[in-house]
């Protein structure tokens, strides 16, 4: 691992262009030399129970090189060429590392959230025209082999389903239970249905096919959270191959064991965590099928770093946050990085994290659209809370003003906000989404990606974001930060989570209005929350009109919170206030976003005429697309 400490030792990994650079030209390449160079070290790791005695299945590099051979092989021998997609909708496990990288040898990975609905899924799987989807056999406690049945079925595409069947990482009396307990499918899959692991066996490890090392799209990921528009994101295997040499040359090592309980089917665990592993030789270990998401995991974790002599952790703000309302109780001192990504950490928490494990967090940058990571706070060098850090090498970063229209309209001074924009080897230009249209008006000279992401760049080069160019509030024309709200409440000892948004005013357009979920056993009062807020925040536009106190905020798959459904709250909220203030009998029947348009409201006219038109002056002050409901 190089030093990284500074923008000069960054400019320094630059000397050597990119393009000279020997690394892998293909998924097949990239594992291969993982073998050559790694061969009997433990690779992957896998417990179905968060117990810090439970049982574990361990890969070597060896080991994960011939199963995904294997799987490669297999996914051909069912149709799936270099342009083909194999899906996978799984938890995590070792057998889903194993499709990942198969399939992109084989043709096109593209992972699938499982947390989403039936229909999404399926429009995923149609989007992706995926020949071929890997799932779960059904099991207790999930409902993922009964959606993928439903799924398929409406995706004709799909032919051939390959079942995992988690019973095996069971021991007894457990595993005996199994065929007792485990759930009947009520839809009956149309495609053909094998089991994986048996198929895989069939197959030989070496490939069966020729390997062409040519740069080529490699995996599709959807984006966009967990409701809202599918959009999937495409990836060439340069991107993947520039992550792995960024990781392995700024932040990880071949002697690093990263305890990882984020879901494999999103970038932040797949490219920098999984496939730059390929890279650098680490050993990842996941604990449980649900990662932070399971039994116990939170209660067990420290134990967990203790058992696999952990050195480093990966996390985001709100799992970090659940684990600082847990002591410390074990043997930690094999820690010593942790690496944390998706929003901004609050300085409270990072202070508190330090204080209990006695490790700074590194806080990361990274978006889908790019491969993931963009940025790291050095390793070696000055970490400044709250920041990204500084650019990897042979990552660009501008920072440019934008028009009232959305256009650009020139670069920012240093220190000045505006939309982020990323030039690097894992950015597609032209190619982003899979949907051509989408990529209109993504790209600035044709080079740098628009991320949507505000931010602003200090002057020692460190990277600083302050919300989602969507997310700002546009409070009578002026724009207001929503970080401004959250960072303020998130100050107070009683909030464990916050998100802000604008929600809407028939004078100012927007307001500020936040949601907050409140730590586990403290209490505490919208009143009191507000008030804190108002003492709290200098900038008056950004002190929230309204506080509620939700039992949990909404959150994407890897524990952001997830806005969209914040904004669809505060809609059907001061909609209906507005109404019933009126004396109108009508009422918020559902907040959609609807291509092309985005949030649109549906007007339920409960059961009474007649009034249309004193509705329609009513809701016409906001400027929020609405409709009546069908």
């Amino acid at each position: 691992m190089s030093r990284f400490a500074t923008v000069e030792d960054k400019r320094k990994l630059e000397t050597e262009p990119w393009e000279s650079l020997e690394v892998a030209k293909s998924m097949y390449e990239h594992i291969t030399a993982a073998k050559e160079r790694y061969g009997d070290r433990p690779a992957l790791s896998f417990q179905i129970l968060s117990d810090p005695g439970a049982k574990a299945e361990t890969l070597t590099w060896g080991d994960v090189h011939g199963k995904s051979v294997q799987a490669a092989n297999l996914f051909r021998s069912l149709g799936v060429s270099e342009g083909d997609v194999v899906a996978y909708m799984l938890p995590n496990a070792n057998e889903t590392a194993i499709a990942l990288i198969g399939a992109a040898i084989a043709g096109i990975v593209n992972p699938v959230n499982p947390l989403l609905d039936v229909g999404q899924i399926a429009g995923i799987l149609r989007a992706s025209n995926a020949k071929v989807l890997v799932t779960l056999k059904p099991f207790p406690k999930t409902n993922i082999a009964q959606k993928a049945a439903e799924a398929v079925s409406l995706a004709p595409n799909v032919k051939h389903v390959l079942e995992v069947d988690l019973g095996r990482y069971l021991t007894p009396p457990k595993s005996w239970l199994i065929p007792f307990v485990r759930p009947k499918m009520t839809v009956k899959s149309p495609a053909s249905i094998q089991d994986f692991n048996k198929a895989l066996d069939a197959q030989p490890s070496e490939l069966a096919f020729q390997d062409i090392a040519k740069d080529r799209v490699v995996s599709m990921f959807h984006t966009g959270g967990t409701t809202g528009i599918p959009k999937l994101a495409q990836h060439r295997f340069s991107g993947i191959a520039y992550q792995g040499w960024s990781v392995s040359n700024v932040v990880s090592s071949e002697r690093e064991v990263l305890l990882c309980p984020l879901p494999l089917f999103h970038a932040f665990a797949a490219y920098p965590i999984w496939l730059a592993g390929i890279a650098c030789g680490s050993h990842m270990v996941l604990p449980t099928p649900s990662g932070y998401r399971g039994d116990g995991v939170f209660d067990n974790f420290w134990k967990l770093v203790q058992r696999w002599q952990a050195t480093f952790i990966i996390g985001v703000p709100t799992a970090i946050s659940a684990l600082m309302q847990r002591p410390v109780d074990a043997d930690i001192s094999s820690l010593k990085k942790a690496l944390c990504g998706s929003a901004p950490m609050p300085l409270e928490l990072f202070n508190r994290f330090e204080v209990a494990t006695g490790v700074s967090i590194l806080e990361g940058y990274g978006m889908t659209e790019a491969t993931c990571l963009v940025s790291v706070n050095p390793i070696d060098g000055e970490r400044k809370v709250g920041s990204v850090g500084i650019p990897f090498p042979h990552t660009d970063v501008r920072v440019l003003r934008n028009s009232a229209d959305g256009s650009v309209a020139g670069d920012c001074e240093t220190g000045e906000t505006g939309e982020i924009c990323v030039a690097n080897p894992g950015v597609y230009v032209g190619g982003t989404y899979t949907d051509p249209k989408r990529n209109e008006g993504l790209y600035v000279d044709d080079k740098w990606l628009r991320t949507g992401d505000l931010g602003k760049i200090d002057e020692d080069g460190y990277l600083w974001i302050t919300g989602r160019a969507k997310d700002l509030i546009i409070r009578g024309g002026a724009n207001v930060d929503p970080a401004l709200t959250e960072e303020a409440l998130a100050t107070h000892g009683a909030v464990a989570f916050v998100g802000a948004v604008g929600q809407p005013d028939p004078r100012l357009g927007e307001v500020a209005c936040a949601y907050v979920e409140l730590v586990e056993g403290v209490s505490a009062t919208s009143e009191e929350l507000q008030q804190f807020a108002k003492d709290k925040i200098e900038a008056r536009l950004a002190v929230p009109e309204h506080v509620e106190i939700l039992s949990e905020l909404p959150k994407t798959a890897v524990g952001k919170v997830f806005k969209p459904e914040l904004r669809k709250l505060a809609i059907q909220r001061v909609f209906n206030e507005h109404l019933e203030s009126e004396g109108l009998n009508a009422a918020v029947a559902e907040v959609v976003e609807e291509p092309g348009l985005g949030l649109v409201t549906r007007i339920s006219r409960n059961g009474v005429s007649g009034e249309d038109e004193k509705v329609a002056n009513v809701l016409g002050d906001y400027a929020v697309r609405w409709e009546w409901a069908t």
